[in-house]
């Protein structure tokens, strides 16, 4: 790229990053979005409950915003992995890992994070098509089907109660000891949900689609959907260099308007949210595009 100079450097091509683009873009803005094709959701076949796009798959509404974005001329892209960011007098210089360097007066982080699966045989592959997170995006596919999900403790017992509004067929795996109460283990028996502490060894599937989950004792359980909540860690290191605080759950910490702590950073979709949904991915990443430029315009109406 001859450029190198830029208003605006989005970190993130996917629907947050897209929509913070267009809303620049729209805005007359001299943008750069630097991608490196990986976003959470690429395994799952799906998208769902968003408007306008419910049950289309993910690479395709993804493909189609770029194209919508590419009308706007100010909005060029960089496919490659930002490595190395960095404050300068007038704004931040961004380093990617061809070693091409590209300078912004703001940057926006819409990097999503990356999701730390256990090691259960079978759980990666089915991660997204039959092990899902949010019976939100996915639920409704999956209702009244045989159901089970890995989770103890308060998250076992808090997540079991959301998906029994989908399905009254429901046993909760808590992978070893359960660390439920008397009280939540007593609630849950009377709600018929079986609860299961066997250690789980594997996932039987067919491309993802689960039939089985077998224990170590080896027992077999068969369920058509797995929810799990997996610990995760931030997709990019950037934000933590450049000094972003992480909140006490692991995101990053942003206020109201998709800014972080460190003056000219912002943030905007998965990495800030436990809400991940493209839905709320694209309307985060639209507000920020909008305080960024009006960010700009304040700073130059002097």
């Amino acid at each position: 790229m001859e450029k190198k100079n830029f208003e605006v450097i989005i970190i993130g091509g996917s629907y947050s990053g897209l929509s913070a683009a267009m809303s620049l873009g729209r805005a007359l803005r001299q943008v750069l979005v630097i991608d490196s094709g990986l976003p959470c959701n690429r395994q799952t076949p799906h998208s769902h409950n968003f408007i306008t796009q419910d049950g289309e798959k993910p690479a395709v509404i993804s493909a189609k915003a770029k194209l919508q974005v590419e009308f706007y001329k100010t909005v060029q892209f960089y496919n490659g992995l930002a490595v190395k960011a960095s404050k300068i007098e007038n704004g931040f210089e961004i380093v990617t890992a061809s070693g091409d360097v590209f300078t912004a007066r703001k940057v926006l982080f819409a990097t999503g994070v990356k999701d730390l699966l256990p090691e259960i045989d079978g759980f990666a592959e089915c991660w997204g098509i039959s092990v899902l997170h949010c019976p939100y995006c996915h639920g409704y596919e999956v209702k009244n089907e045989k159901t089970a999900i890995i989770a103890n403790g308060e998250m076992g017992f808090e997540f079991a109660k959301l998906i029994s509004n989908w399905t009254k067929d429901l046993r909760l795996c808590t992978n070893g000891k359960s660390e439920l109460t008397l009280e939540q283990t007593e609630i849950l028996k009377n709600k018929d949900v079986l609860i299961l502490e066997e250690e789980i060894v594997s996932l039987q599937h067919n491309a993802g689609y689960i039939s089985n989950i077998v224990f170590k004792d080896g027992e077999k359980v068969e369920v058509k959907a797995i929810y799990a909540r997996v610990p995760f860690e931030q997709h990019c290191a950037l934000p933590k260099d450049l000094g972003c605080e992480i909140n006490e759950m692991g995101y990053l910490k942003v206020d109201f308007m998709q800014k972080t702590n460190i003056a000219g950073i912002y943030a905007s979709g998965d990495a800030t949210t436990q809400m991940r949904s493209v839905a709320l991915a694209v309307s985060t990443g639209s507000f920020a595009g909008a305080v960024i430029n009006k960010e700009l315009i304040d700073e130059d109406f002097l």
